[in-house]
């Protein structure tokens, strides 16, 4: 049986090193409990103690302890603080680190299409899945285990459990409204885009698409038959008065623009929402990030703004706030679509595996996606910052001679923009030679014109290593100028 005893006031000695300080921290305890003076079911002291006795900022003391969460060094449970975890000991005594060994240029696993070539992986788009808490995870699966298998396929209009508890997440931190019923679950994005192209009628209509824009969705909508007609976006998203009367849908990022980063302003928002009702035409609101915002507040989805649910598809997915691993994705669609949507769907077969949408829904319904985004908003918040200080170090021009940085307010990636003579394609190229993956706007665009830069996903990115390679992104861009 654990110990159950008072908070323990520990003398930490924190390593003297280059270290970010939540790791420090987390170290020195994973050395405690490596030398027996912290074992299984033993409280840590509350953040607030710690940070006091060590002298530092009380949200240094917060990271450090998701971090060890994280890693199944402890567990924090409402009401309960957060105590050393079992197995702990033997994780300590093999010497296993509560964060990404980031002592020489770490490699990323490679993900899908990408060649494992590069030191460093700055292609946007992909979460950080090592900050999902291993103890959470594993108990929502189980959960999930525990459920008696079914012996039906379950189509778009099943998976119960998910579609309640998003109703109440979407509510909660979105403040898009919606019974359960209305939820629709597919297999990824890719999915409801076909099935909204089909359902919808768009194949051989123009559809509105942000220039430049999601590239994947654009190959998703053209392979599905529809037009996507470029609509370039400025420093507020997209304009509803760029668009033309032919236009049967506008496709559209407006929580984070992908990839410019721009956040749609609130009368942008109206307008669209305004001019889509009276014209009969179909919104596709991709909210692909709409979770990670950093020192600014949330503006409304298109859809609580379309309070009649007459012409917004207000489109999520599990991909970007946890991993791309989850093949789980949702829809919500004007009432009139709902049923020609999901009787696509069904007649494709696509399907979800109900044992992940279970487990998803105990995931939810726990607490611990809030904890994991509010944990996940911290790190991406921090690794931002590290990335936007050190590429002003090494690129002193940034806000000067066409050079700046855009969408940096929320997601998970940001624009380091480059002046129009600029080719930004192979710097890419070139970059990568140096071992930066990271891609060019040209990946995004449809002519030659439009804006050159380079799309920094820094998600992954830890913030020791943010210098290392801003230092190999100013010295490549200065090159080509």
């Amino acid at each position: 049986m654990p110990r159950i005893t008072p908070e323990l006031h520990l003398a930490l000695l924190l390593p003297d090193t280059d270290a970010p300080l939540r790791h420090r921290i987390a170290e020195s305890i994973v050395d405690e409990i490596r030398g027996g003076r912290l074992r299984s079911g033993d409280r840590l002291p509350s953040t607030r103690v710690l940070a006091e006795h060590l002298n530092v900022a009380r949200a240094s003391v917060v990271d450090a302890y998701d971090e060890l969460c994280s890693s199944g060094y402890a567990d924090a449970r409402a009401g309960s603080g957060t105590r050393i975890a079992p197995g702990a000991d033997a994780a300590a005594h093999a010497h296993v680190a509560s964060h990404a060994i980031t002592g020489a240029p770490e490699r990323v696993s490679p993900i899908a299409d990408e060649k494992p070539d590069a030191l460093w992986n700055l292609s946007p788009g992909h979460p950080d899945p090592g900050l999902i808490s291993t103890a959470d995870w594993r108990r929502a699966w189980r959960l999930a285990a525990n459920a008696a298998p079914s012996s039906d396929l379950p189509g778009p209009d099943a998976h119960p459990e998910l579609r309640r508890s998003l109703a109440e997440h979407l509510r909660r931190t979105r403040g898009v409204t919606a019974h359960p019923d209305d939820l629709i679950i597919a297999p990824g994005v890719n999915s409801v885009l076909r099935a909204l192209v089909a359902a919808a009628g768009l194949a051989g209509q123009d559809v509105a698409f942000e220039e430049p824009g999601y590239s994947r969705a654009r190959t998703v909508l053209e392979s599905s038959g529809s037009r996507p007609r470029g609509v370039a976006v400025d420093g507020d998203g997209l304009d509803a008065g760029r668009l033309h009367a032919t236009d049967a849908a506008v496709y559209c990022t407006p929580a984070h623009q992908y990839p410019m980063g721009a956040r749609m302003a609130v009368s942008r928002r109206a307008q669209l929402v305004t001019r889509a009702i009276a014209s009969g035409t179909l919104l596709i609101e991709d909210d692909y990030d709409g979770e990670f915002r950093y020192d600014v507040s949330s503006l409304p989805a298109l859809r609580s703004i379309d309070r009649g649910s007459e012409c917004v598809a207000y489109v999520g997915t599990a991909s970007k706030i946890l991993t791309p691993s989850i093949r789980v994705a949702w829809v919500i669609a004007p009432p009139a679509l709902h049923p020609h949507l999901v009787q696509t769907l069904r007649a494709t077969g696509e399907a979800c595996c109900s044992i992940t949408t279970l487990a998803l829904s105990r995931f939810i319904d726990s607490g611990a996606l809030s904890r994991h985004i509010a944990r996940a908003s911290r790190t991406y918040s921090a690794r931002r910052a590290a990335l936007v200080t050190a590429l002003r170090h090494h690129l002193p021009t940034i806000g000067t001679d066409g050079v700046g940085l855009s969408g940096i307010e929320a997601g998970l990636h940001a624009v380091l923009t480059l002046p129009d003579s600029v080719d930004d394609a192979a710097l890419s190229l070139e970059l990568l030679a140096h071992g930066v993956r990271v891609p060019s706007l040209a990946n995004y665009r449809t002519t030659s014109n439009g804006p050159r830069g380079l799309v920094c996903g820094y998600a992954r990115l830890s913030e020791s290593q943010a210098h290392a390679v801003a230092e190999v992104i100013g010295n490549t861009v200065r090159r080509n100028f």
